[in-house]
């Protein structure tokens, strides 16, 4: 997506019709409730930020948000559960419905990453194969999709990042309502348009966009920790005082 080009107005609405809310190109439904497209916070991720992310695994980062925040209940169906980065455009659907993931991607661009908060709702694929070769094009980098996909074969085979929470070979609704880039729940966590998002084999997380280089960062520290460690683990050195001492301090024999 265009981070610094895309142009927004406002107009009072009249209707819920969406074709009354359009923006200066008057192709893009735009004030009524329920079609609104946001724009994205600038100045976006630095590409060095993403960069550093994809050197680092889900497990790390999420230890770094004090294992708080993540997102549950998604995995990676495309092949290898190869590591994916980059900055969240989201879409917020009526279950089983994907207009307004169709309109995303149309928006989108090289690095991006569209969120779609699906309710969860499984019975109706939200993306298939025809999207995801949409989304390619546009150099998008992954779906995140808290609802159902179809087209499994394909997305296994190739290297577009997909996560989902279930397969279904039922299609969707392209009705609406839908919004794009308002704040999403995915499978637990909030997502805001421009966070950042990492997905891997162990799941998917997405870093606050304004907590993104401090979060990099802890990160980046506890990767070295745990290196060191792993040369300790294998000359046979490795120690956990830590145990013993919660021990103690959980029975009172601290001293």
């Amino acid at each position: 997506m265009a981070w610094n080009l895309y142009r927004f107005e406002e107009c009072a609405p009249t209707s819920c019709n969406a074709s009354l809310f359009r923006d200066v190109s008057g192709s893009i439904p735009m004030s009524s409730i329920g079609f609104r497209i946001l724009p994205l916070p600038e100045p976006p991720a630095a590409d060095e930020v993403l960069a550093g992310f994809a050197q680092i695994g889900t497990a790390q980062i999420s230890d770094c948000m004090g294992r708080l925040y993540g997102v549950q209940g998604l995995r990676p169906l495309h092949a290898g559960a190869a590591r994916i980065v980059g900055r969240a455009i989201t879409v917020k659907t009526r279950p089983g419905d994907n207009l307004m993931i169709h309109k995303a991607i149309s928006l989108a661009g090289p690095g991006d990453v569209i969120v779609v908060d699906g309710a969860g709702e499984t019975a109706n694929a939200l993306v298939g194969e025809l999207m995801m070769m949409d989304a390619q094009s546009r150099g998008v980098a992954a779906f995140v999709i808290d609802g159902a996909v179809r087209d499994l074969d394909v997305f296994q085979q190739g290297a577009f990042g997909c996560f989902a929470r279930a397969v279904s070979h039922k299609g969707p609704y392209k009705d609406g309502p839908g919004e794009i880039n308002v704040p999403v729940s995915i499978g637990g966590q909030v997502v805001a348009a421009g966070d950042v998002i990492v997905g891997d084999a162990d799941g998917v997380v997405a870093i606050p966009l304004a907590q993104a280089g401090a979060v990099l960062a802890a990160a980046r520290r506890k990767e070295d920790a745990e290196l060191a460690a792993k040369e300790k683990l294998r000359a046979g050195t490795y120690a956990k005082p830590w145990v013993d001492r919660i021990i103690a301090e959980k029975t009172g024999d601290a001293q």
